[in-house]
């Protein structure tokens, strides 16, 4: 059985108060998986596990990711935002069927983002890219788009034309070592320059060709993006890290926090990345005095 951590040591690098996890996905019980997604993960880590995780890290806000196992049903995250509270924000599947009213409803359930994911297993991909970025603009939400990014290129003018505004998901998602200055980097950049992308840092051990515990090869172009706009980056810590297995596969949250927050240039970066940026992007009130 998979041993989840939520007690340890803290990050060396507190988070400013308000941060945001943007990337996280939550299971309740009573929502079984749908085919063609993958299983329920073991133990279905869901709100109150989570809570203990923002205790450990530092965290004070989410946003809860539709997970694959549900495919297009968004009850299991409903249920997440409902759980969590004012604290939490939602992205979702949705297509060009999606009625106005049931954009309404997700709307209100605190949903404010749509869902591309075009990797085995995903429940909307490319092919429905424009439809829901349609959708997604007309509700102000933003549109989270996960693909493999060695294909970068091929998609920069679909991308560029997007109404929303969007989020390249997971470190772009196995680039291939892709380096600082490589086209599909440059190409992010230009994405950025357009205005209305972001880019998220979130599960760089997916993609990393080096590995842990740096992450070099993620860790290069991170630390470039996050130079070149420091305002386009927002962060997130991937829980429960689903495609780990076992124990020894499942990451330390606080280590793997600290590596990834290093990255940012300095304090000023990592607040907007942590705080101001996705307080905006998904529509949280600002923060009291």
């Amino acid at each position: 059985m998979i041993e989840r951590s939520y007690t340890g040591a803290r990050p060396a690098i507190r988070l400013p108060r308000g941060a945001i996890d943007t990337q996280t996905h939550m299971f309740l019980p009573g929502y079984p998986a749908i085919e063609p997604g993958p299983p329920l993960p073991e133990g279905l880590p869901g709100p109150a596990e989570y809570r203990r995780l923002m205790d450990w890290l530092g965290i004070d806000r989410v946003v809860v990711t539709q997970g694959n196992a549900h495919q297009r049903d968004n009850k299991n995250l409903i249920a997440c935002l409902a759980e969590m509270g004012p604290v939490a924000r939602g992205v979702a599947v949705i297509d060009a069927t999606t009625s106005q009213v049931e954009l309404d409803r997700l709307h209100a359930a605190g949903i404010r983002g749509a869902r591309i994911m075009d990797l085995p297993g995903g429940a909307v991909g490319l092919e429905a890219l424009e439809a829901v970025d349609v959708r997604a603009a007309a509700m102000g939400w933003v549109t989270a788009v996960q693909f493999d990014g060695n294909r970068i290129l091929e998609h920069e003018a679909r991308l560029a034309a997007l109404q929303s505004r969007f989020i390249i998901d997971h470190h772009g998602k196995f680039f291939a070592g892709a380096a600082p200055d490589s086209p599909e980097i440059d190409a992010v950049r230009r994405l950025i320059d357009t205005g209305n992308c972001w880019f998220k840092f979130a599960g760089c051990y997916e993609s990393s060709r080096s590995g842990e515990p740096a992450y070099e090869d993620i860790a290069a172009t991170a630390r470039a993006l996050a130079a070149h706009a420091p305002d386009r980056i927002v962060w997130g810590t991937n829980w429960p890290h689903n495609l780990a297995k076992t124990t020894a596969d499942y990451p330390n949250d606080a280590a793997l926090t600290d590596t990834v927050l290093g990255w940012f240039p300095d304090e000023d970066g990592r607040r907007l990345a942590l705080v101001d940026t996705p307080q905006a992007l998904f529509g949280f009130p600002p923060l009291a005095p």
